[in-house]
């Protein structure tokens, strides 16, 4: 350690000089007797403790010196000296805090046994100061603290003892659970506190918050002690990563949040049971949220700004609390960092647009009168108190923020530690639902959002509800109030439907009165989380409209981060459902609807839309060209506005919010705002594709724009819109699409858009860019053409398209890679491109390259790819016959059979289309190729892999797949069926599944596979064909068992494809199968009679695969089988024990019989 400064030199200056001399004095006075040292080392204290609490340093003292100091005062303060004892620990209270110092193990474990035994030996009197030392010490310290923890946490633990509800002295009470919040604290990469521990710390902080504050407790001190609960149980569940799993633990904490969340709320005096109980939701008794979670990807990940995310000062509250409790309420005590505004851009004092407040008529015109005195604010100030009260009156207040902020904050972390389905039956205690008729509204969160005087606290609230709101898809589904429900009770649908219903209501209200840009945002967003889960079919027609009328002003807000939240708005609204008729009409609304009862001028891009609307030169097209005729007189409100923030300069100068982007303050509109521009108008063209086509050409053009841009991330989202663009167009373009073919973008036009692609920048992003991402987009785009456009395209840009994604296909970044192996997968379907020899066999060698990449997405790719390449062979084999098989490489088939076939062994996702491939190879083989000693193996080892897959435990999907693989190879006349051992083992495989597999499509697949073979003597021998027919009769006789309900539905068609599969072999039976068929009957004929008629009765109807069957088609399978037999059984001159042609007339007599009393 450095000593004091040596003679002749200057001292050293600051804070670092300071303690350094103090530790040269405090090195001097062990030499002195005790009498002496004590009232030196006072002032000593003293003036340490003075310093500490000074105007802040300009350079702070090292951690070394100030543990250096700590440990030398107390090996100096002996524990029988409590007034010392008292200022040592002040001392450490407050050097800890002021300098931010992480004490180091060492001299950790000396301090705390000092605090600790100071705490057994000292009078009551000093226990305060001694547990705020303690606070500083052990705070982001918990894992060098575990051998203290049997001390402090134990059974007869310091800090449980203090922190009792019996404590008489609140203080003591708040310095205790504060040292044990601080203790709960997660350091990264540390191992945390037992469970044993946290379980102690749990229900202590949970008493704490349970308690009722007496009159002889100040209301300041209340609030700290609520405080410091709320963050101990904060760090435990986000630290500890603590899951709420027992109802009783979650509804006590949900009822002390609630209970904080209100607390000292202006007008507002609740009283919340000590438990909250759940209601239980049908909804998630079906199926598991896991799997909800999954089906549905998160819609509310809208914004491309928020990628970037800038962290904007935050004011430190007039009146903090002491000590390292407060160093953290200036990040958490309003959720104020990246999680609470994703979006915030900087610091921002700005108003929204101008006066807002007559557009309170707006949100309930003529729909819901606004209660607005019950939800009447009682401050409009940005301030946390109004400035002319009293002080201490407003430090109560502030305390009283801070504390429903805690709660807050606590309750964000609580939603991610509890399951949805769990969550949801607490619905109705936190979100709003319409009052009655004469009763009061109910306490929401929404009462926080309107009432509270504090906007941080207002956006805490609102953050809170939106996370709430986030996945509930799968709760709100069951709301429905399309029709008028007359009843003797309220049915939980129409109850769900309510509270949606007055979500909207009070969501705009929050709107319309909110001055606060910050908390304006998170309105916004809290309604775009709404609008992404709310099933608007289901309900009236109404809200949407209200919520597009009234967002509209805000996007001309000058603060950016309201703008871009009311861009993901809307941008939730084009795509929840889409395509929605509410919606459609809102898109064909001219574009002053809605703005001019507002109470706003026209937003200031609206005018600038003109311009983009004029400029038909570089729109590219002319009104004929436009499918559905001319387009309309004035075009969709929001594609233009979207248009133009994208491609136009803006037109003023730099708004406030715009500060921490300077680069952006030039041509443009803010990144940000761009980026969500782009992403709307993706989704636009997504769910609306009929009205965005008439600005087909157009779009491509802004597409282009943002292509040729410098940054990357506003050349990924047009290249996101190019590939909407096209998809759109492949949806019209569809054989089974809705849309007439005159209503379709031409094909013409189409070849336009693409050639305007090819010429500009879409090439060169596939060949130069750096980022990966792109890439991937640019080629997920040029897989999105049109095949009837590409056919059309100059020879040179078809070879440009082929050639770029060929050498794609060698790239070292897997996700190019990927995208480039499916996007070969797409073409290799083109008709002008698969009777292309050359290209199908470079498309074939670059595929099989991706299938042995290291990446699995690559792998999967590839093998979906090679699937539709083997696709393409059985196309060419079947319409362009011998010469196409003639001029593929041997050697080629050869690769592909063998890749297909360890491509089969791998993970399900690639597996599926490997065995699918596997199949469409072993259709494709001719004779000479079967002959050939080097195919034998290959195809040996290819179907014992196949044979392998249909009976493994594989996901359905990858069974159902090599169901049908068989189905194609027994296709195949060139390969030995009826005497192979391989057939034995394919026809035994899929006799199993048939009958017992618990996946219904594919017993449908395999009694399908197993009704191909055109001939008897491909089923091989009597006893095998026999073995099929009865699986088949068993597997008729269980087509009803099944466990899975959800598989029932599929039952009918299993039915059907066993039932044809019977008659199939009936048709073809020797002989010598009519006595164990006839036995077979004999048994089980009787059983499986009611399915036969019920399908010859249930003609019309479409058969799995895709043919639809009638009436008289069926009954001449039937008569058939009866002709065939019967032919047979007069050979046999009556040797047969049982007539098989007499039963199935049977059969057929009684459903002519039953037909006939139906018609009549």
């Amino acid at each position: 350690m450095a000593a004091a400064a040596a003679p002749g030199q200057p001292a050293e200056p600051g804070p670092a000089g300071s303690l350094r001399r103090c530790l040269a004095r405090l090195g001097a006075l062990r030499a002195r007797p005790d009498g002496s040292r004590r009232s030196e080392l006072h002032l000593l204290f003293d003036q340490l403790i003075s310093e500490s609490c000074g105007p802040e340093p300009a350079a702070a003292p090292g951690p070394q010196d100030v543990c250096a100091v700590l440990v030398q005062a107390c090996q100096l303060v002996p524990l029988d000296q409590e007034h010392l004892v008292s200022k040592v620990c002040q001392l450490i209270h407050h050097l800890l805090n002021r300098y931010q110092v992480m004490v180091d193990e060492q001299n950790l474990n000396f301090l705390l046994s000092y605090c600790i035994s100071a705490l057994r030996q000292c009078s009551s009197w000093t226990h305060v100061e001694i547990l705020q030392a303690l606070a500083a010490l052990v705070y982001n310290n918990g894992p060098k603290c575990q051998k203290y923890l049997p001390d402090l946490l134990g059974k007869a633990g310091l800090l449980l003892q203090f922190s009792d509800p019996a404590q008489p002295e609140v203080e003591l009470r708040r310095a205790a659970v504060r040292s044990m919040a601080n203790l709960c604290l997660s350091v990264p990469g540390q191992p945390y506190l037992d469970e044993s521990y946290r379980i102690v710390c749990f229900q202590t902080f949970l008493s704490v918050l349970q308690s009722s504050k007496t009159t002889d407790v100040d209301d300041i001190t209340f609030c700290m002690l609520l405080q410091s609960a709320l963050k101990g149980v904060q760090s435990l569940l986000n630290g500890g990563k603590m899951k709420l799993m027992q109802m009783d633990q979650i509804g006590a904490l949900l009822a002390v949040l609630k209970k904080c969340m209100f607390h000292g709320l202006p007008g507002l005096s609740i009283e919340v049971p000590t438990a909250l109980y759940p209601a239980p939701l049908p909804q998630y008794d079906k199926r598991s949220p896991v799997k909800q979670e999954q089906a549905e990807p998160a819609t509310s990940k809208q914004t491309g700004s928020r990628r970037k995310k800038c962290k904007g000062k935050q004011k430190k509250g007039e009146f903090e609390e002491e000590g390292r409790e407060d160093s953290e309420d200036a990040g958490n005590e309003s959720v104020l960092g990246a999680d609470m505004l994703k979006l915030q851009l900087g610091d921002v004092q700005s108003s929204p647009c101008p006066d807002p407040r007559p557009r309170v008529s707006d949100v309930c015109a003529g729909k819901d009168p606004p209660s607005s005195q019950p939800w009447k604010r009682f401050s409009s100030s940005e301030s946390e108190y109004s400035d002319n009260e009293g002080g201490i009156q407003s430090k109560v207040r502030s305390y009283q923020a801070n504390v429903r902020q805690g709660a807050l904050a606590c309750f964000l972390s609580t939603i991610k530690s509890i399951e949805k389905r769990v969550l949801y039956g607490y619905w109705s205690a936190f979100v709003p639902d319409a009052p009655g008729i004469g009763s009061p509204q109910s306490v929401s969160l929404m009462t926080i959002a309107l009432k509270d005087p504090s906007p941080k606290t207002r956006a805490c609230a609102l953050q809170v509800l939106s996370a709430f709101l986030e996945g509930s898809k799968q709760f709100l589904s069951v709301a429905e109030d399309a029709n008028d429900h007359k009843r003797a009770f309220t049915p939980f649908s129409v109850t769900i439907a309510s509270s949606i219903r007055e979500l909207h209501r009070c969501l705009l209200l929050a709107l319309v009165a909110e001055s606060s840009s910050q908390t304006l945002t998170q309105i916004v967003k809290c309604l775009a989380n709404l609008v992404s889960n709310a099933p608007y079919s289901r309900l009236k027609p109404g809200l949407l409209t209200r919520v597009w009328n009234q967002i509209k002003p805000y996007i001309s807000h000058k603060d950016v981060n309201v703008r871009v939240s009311s861009l993901t708005l809307l941008g939730a609204i084009v795509s929840v459902q889409a395509p929605l008729p509410e919606v459609q009409l809102l898109l064909q609304q001219p574009s002053s609807s809605g703005l001019s009862s507002s109470g706003s001028a026209t937003p200031r891009r609206f005018g600038s839309c003109e311009q983009w609307r004029k400029a038909a030169p570089w729109a590219g097209e002319s009104p004929q060209d436009s499918p559905a005729g001319c387009a309309p007189p004035e075009p969709c409100w929001l594609l233009r506005l979207c248009v133009s923030l994208i491609v136009l300069p803006r037109e003023d100068s730099c708004s406030d919010s715009d500060a921490s982007f300077p680069s952006l303050c030039s041509v443009y509109e803010p990144c940000p705002l761009r980026l969500e521009a782009l992403q709307v108008l993706a989704l636009l063209v997504k769910g609306y594709f009929p009205m965005a086509q008439s600005y087909f050409l157009a779009l491509g053009e802004v597409a282009c724009r943002c292509m040729e841009e410098m940054d990357p991330s506003i050349q990924l989202h047009g290249a996101k819109l190019l590939e909407e663009l096209g998809t759109g167009v492949l949806q019209q373009h569809k054989p089974d699409s809705p849309t007439a073919p005159e209503q379709r973008v031409p094909v013409s036009v189409v070849v336009t858009f693409w050639t305007m692609m090819l010429n500009g920048p879409l090439p060169g992003t596939l060949q130069n860019s750096p980022h990966a991402t792109l890439q991937t987009s640019a080629c997920d785009a040029l897989s999105s053409i049109l095949p009837e456009a590409f056919s059309l395209l100059q020879g040179d840009q078809q070879i440009l398209c082929v050639t770029l994604l060929l050498g794609l296909n060698h790239s070292e970044n897997p996700l190019v890679k990927a995208a480039a192996a499916r996007a070969l997968g797409v073409y290799i379907l083109f008709p002008c491109l698969r009777q292309d020899v050359m290209f199908v066999a470079d498309t074939a060698n670059a595929i099989l390259n991706s299938l042995h990449d290291k990446s699995p997405n690559v792998r999967a790719k590839a093998a979906w790819s090679l699937g539709n390449l083997t696709d393409t062979l059985i196309i060419n084999m079947e319409t362009m016959g011998q010469s196409f098989q003639e001029e593929l490489s041997d050697l080629l088939l050869l690769k592909l059979l063998r890749s297909a076939t360890e491509a089969s062994k791998d993970r399900d996702k690639v597996k599926s289309n490997a065995v699918r491939a596997l199949g469409n190879v072993l259709h494709f083989l001719q004779p000479c190729h079967v002959a050939n000693p080097r195919f034998r193996e290959a195809i040996e080892e290819s179907l014992q892999a196949l044979i392998a897959t249909v009976g493994s435990e594989a996901t359905m999907k990858v069974r159902w797949n090599a169901c049908y693989a068989l189905g194609n190879v027994f296709k195949n006349p060139a390969l030995p069926l009826g005497e192979a051992p391989w057939a034995t083992q394919a026809f035994s495989a899929l006799s199993s599944v048939v009958k017992s597999c618990k996946n219904f499509k594919v017993r449908i697949k395999s009694a399908m596979a197993l009704s191909i073979p055109s001939k008897r003597e491909c089923y091989g021998s009597t006893e095998q064909f026999c073995q099929i027919w009865s699986a088949l009769v068993v597997a008729l006789q269980r087509s009803e068992d099944t466990e899975d309900f959800l598989e029932f539905k599929y039952s009918s068609s299993l039915r059907t494809q066993i039932c044809q599969a019977l008659l199939h072999l009936l048709q073809l039976a020797r002989s010598t199968d009519l006595p164990l068929i006839g036995g077979t009957l004999r048994d089980h004929g009787e059983a499986i009679k009611p399915y036969v008629l019920q399908y010859l009765r249930s003609s019309g109807e479409e058969s799995e695969a895709g043919v639809h069957t009638d009436l008289g088609e069926r009954e001449r399978g039937l008569q058939g089988a009866i002709d065939h037999l019967s032919g047979i059984e007069r050979e046999l001159q009556g040797k047969a024990r049982v007539r098989v042609s007499l039963y199935l007339e049977d059969v057929l007599t009684h459903h002519t019989n039953a037909t006939e009393l139906t018609e009549a």
